[in-house]
């Protein structure tokens, strides 16, 4: 099962605040331990929502909102992307990492959809297209 854990944002991070060395030293320590697990598939963090924009889709319309965004809480900061066996070893996983903010903040753990989620409507054409697609995008 993967798992999507998603950092939420704060004042500080919107604001272009960078983490001091003594967290990402910590969150160095995380990272090897989910490694040497060999339960991390990606994980970043991500610019200031300033630095970011969002397309919004009304029927077959399509616009851009250029950042900042507001409520920082409701934002996303960062990421890992894992693979572990249950709901219940993510949460474990979480538990043990560094506070991201160093005072009020929130790890959202979510399920990553696979392809037998998706059930009939994804087609034996669709499920070899996804394939395919995922060994095209591994070699890049």
């Amino acid at each position: 099962m993967r798992f999507m854990l998603i950092v939420k944002s704060d004042d500080a991070a919107e604001a272009g605040q960078m983490p001091s060395e003594e967290l990402l030293t910590a969150m160095g320590k995380y990272n090897e331990e989910l490694v040497k697990a060999g339960v991390l598939l990606a994980g970043e963090g991500l610019h200031p929502s300033s630095k970011g924009a969002r397309v919004r889709f009304s029927g077959q319309r399509r616009s851009v909102v250029d950042g900042p965004f507001p409520e920082a809480k409701e934002l996303i900061g960062g990421f890992w992307l894992i693979q572990v066996k249950s709901k219940e070893e993510a949460i474990e996983w979480v538990k043990r990492c560094p506070n991201p903010t160093g005072g009020e903040s929130e790890i959202e753990i979510r399920q990553v959809f696979e392809a037998e989620d998706f059930g009939a409507e994804l087609t034996p054409e669709l499920r070899e297209q996804e394939q395919r697609l995922r060994v095209q995008a591994a070699k890049h």
